[in-house]
């Protein structure tokens, strides 16, 4: 998810928290037990996106169990997006009310919860199923990498590339299970489940740092504050600068999330087995590692960062035009480009909120509209291109209309790329 820099993905809206007195003064104990802090990152890390990358493989399934449209079956991904960008305007609340790992703790029995939920005999479990994976999926999007700049700022590079390698280990080995498991289990239902175990033992470990971090605290009160006014800053909403890093994260978001909700299905369609489908699903997903550490780093040290967002736009414009054109034949190599060039705008868009912010605080607050309007945005992809697959019959006019999000995002990387500033 993001790269070796450690000021691209710890910048967050949660950020802008100041702990109260008694909260302050537990947290002084938790870096005595590094083990058990950088045990809950990590677990809570390979949760963060296995619930997702895990269904992609099964959609058909899924899709046949419930005798759903493809415009059906794309809710299965768009409804945890939707969440995922309503869930990250709750984040704050509930970090400044509870305090950072308690909601963390709260936010994996929830997604543990709400895995078990998808698998309930009626459809409409599936669907809440998949309100409650995004939305937590948002809360821990938000809530980590704070904790991680709190905790650990002295080594904040390294506990970020062991968190962003996590989360992206978890839905390789999601991915790459999903077909295994379903047979071994005999059913989608069993391998979509089995996730929540991990995602419960997640949760087990973070109770200690939970009831660690609320001692002394009053019952009822706050654990922070806010920092800021809500009103201090410039106004994002009328910034051209902020809405193109906006649109950068949203875009490149679409394209992501359309790989994952239909990719297996764009190449079982043309007659790859399953297995192999979810096997190149999975490569893609664990390339996407060499985007998001390369190109953020390069980022940092540029004034500008045009030439990285067309760069990204053309990895994944040509692995989307290899998926149009010899979506078999060359399936390794598309899945390729499409990770290098994914993990890349992800890194590149996370590195922007802060290379384009004047302070910390603005760049926390375009974060927050960043991920909130980014995920909102990405939400519409998988539905809008499984309608039009729906219509057409084929995957011809849908993979076209991918490639001019992807020249739309080259566009928006060459106007979010200056060297610019908001405020």
């Amino acid at each position: 998810m993001a790269g070796p820099r450690s000021e691209a993905p710890l910048i967050d809206t949660a950020e802008d928290l100041v702990p109260a007195p008694p909260a302050a003064m537990a947290r002084r104990q938790l870096p005595a037990h590094p083990a058990l802090v950088m045990a809950g990152i990590v677990l809570a890390a390979l949760n963060m996106r296995t619930a997702l990358a895990g269904v992609s493989p099964l959609l058909g399934e899924i899709g046949a169990h419930y005798r759903l449209t493809a415009t059906a079956s794309s809710l299965v991904t768009t409804i945890p997006l939707i969440f995922m960008g309503l869930g990250s305007i709750a984040a704050p609340k509930l970090a400044r009310r509870w305090g950072t790992e308690t909601a963390l703790c709260g936010t994996l029995v929830a997604l543990c919860g709400g895995i078990v939920l998808r698998i309930a005999p009626p459809v409409v479990a599936l669907f809440a199923g998949c309100a409650v994976v995004g939305g937590s999926i948002a809360l821990l999007n938000v809530l980590m990498p704070g904790l991680i700049k709190r905790d650990f700022p002295e080594r904040a590079a390294g506990m970020t590339a062991l968190y962003s390698t996590a989360m992206i280990l978890g839905a390789t080995v999601s991915a790459a299970s999903a077909v295994p498991m379903e047979n071994a289990l005999g059913s989608w239902q069993g391998a979509l489940v089995s996730w929540a175990l991990l995602a419960a033992v997640a949760a087990v470990v973070w109770i200690p740092q939970t009831l660690m971090a609320r001692r002394g605290t009053r019952h009822g009160a706050a654990a922070a504050t806010p920092a800021h006014l809500a009103g201090d800053g410039p106004r994002l909403s009328r910034s051209p600068l902020a809405w193109q890093v906006t649109l950068f994260m949203g875009s490149q978001s679409l394209i992501a999330y359309v790989s994952i909700a239909w990719m297996p299905t764009i190449f079982t369609d043309h007659g790859m087995g399953k297995g192999e489908a979810g096997l190149v699903f999975a490569f893609s997903t664990l390339v996407q590692m060499v985007g998001s550490f390369v190109v953020p780093m390069l980022a940092g040290r540029m004034r500008q960062q045009r030439l990285l967002g067309v760069a990204v736009s053309a990895l994944m414009a040509c692995g989307v035009t290899g998926l149009l054109v010899a979506p078999v034949a060359g399936a390794w190599l598309w899945a390729a480009l499409l990770g290098v060039g994914q993990g890349g705008a992800l890194g590149l868009a996370l590195t922007m909120m802060v290379l384009r912010s004047g302070d910390a605080h603005t760049a926390a607050r375009l974060s927050g509209m960043a991920q909130t309007g980014g995920y909102l945005l990405a939400a519409a992809g998988p539905l809008a291109l499984g309608a039009v697959h729906q219509a057409t019959n084929g995957w011809t006019i849908p993979l076209i209309l991918l490639l001019t999000v992807c020249a739309g995002l080259a566009l928006l990387g060459l106007g979010a790329g200056r060297d610019r500033r908001i405020g």
